[in-house]
């Protein structure tokens, strides 16, 4: 591993700790080279603000995680993956979905969620002539509506099973895709 990643680790570990106790507008950058025995130019040499950090962060610790789940037999697996993080760095999450950095959550969401959608859209249409734009239409919809839900599930406190969440979000779009990819490949 290169030490330009051990450096960013390092400070996302740092950020992770402290917002487990400190709301993210409270935290500065000298807290957490403090922290993790860093310099300020270091910090700076990777990220412009501890905003990028925390978006960092969310890439790197989920989004490659689900990469494997792409497809109509396991995109519910993806899914839990998202719930079990969310579980998993609930500090973090809920740190975040409190303060101005919400839009950093929510692309997160939308990321993990439309890379996982769109690969299943890409498989249930293998052998339909179906634009791409029309694709990326029906991925978007559904991206927007689960990003959404666990949007919903963080800000009631988390307290629904993500099992039940999805065993209900299965049953609802059990196939959806490929009723609504049929319809667009049949468009003149």
């Amino acid at each position: 591993m290169s030490n330009s990643v051990l450096t960013k680790k390092a400070l996302a570990h740092s950020l992770k700790q402290i917002m487990a106790d400190t709301p993210l507008n409270k935290i500065t950058v000298k807290q957490l080279v403090d922290d993790c025995g860093l310099n300020r130019q270091t910090f700076y040499y990777h990220f412009q603000d501890i905003f990028e950090l925390l978006g960092w962060i969310y890439q790197t610790e989920a989004v490659a995680s689900i990469s494997a789940y792409r497809s109509y037999q396991t995109w519910t697996d993806g899914f839990y993956k998202i719930f079990l993080y969310i579980e998993n760095n609930k500090a973090l999450c809920m740190n975040t979905l409190h303060s101005l950095a919400r839009s950093h959550l929510e692309t997160y969401l939308y990321s993990v969620t439309n890379d996982l959608i769109m690969g299943v859209v890409n498989e249930v249409s293998i052998n339909m002539q179906v634009e791409e734009k029309d694709k990326k239409f029906i991925a978007n919809f559904y991206t927007l509506a689960f990003t959404g839900l666990v949007m919903q599930w963080l800000e009631s406190g988390m307290k629904e099973n993500p099992e039940i969440i999805i065993e209900k979000l299965n049953e609802l779009i059990e196939g959806n895709f490929i009723r609504a990819l049929h319809r667009y490949a049949d468009k003149p």
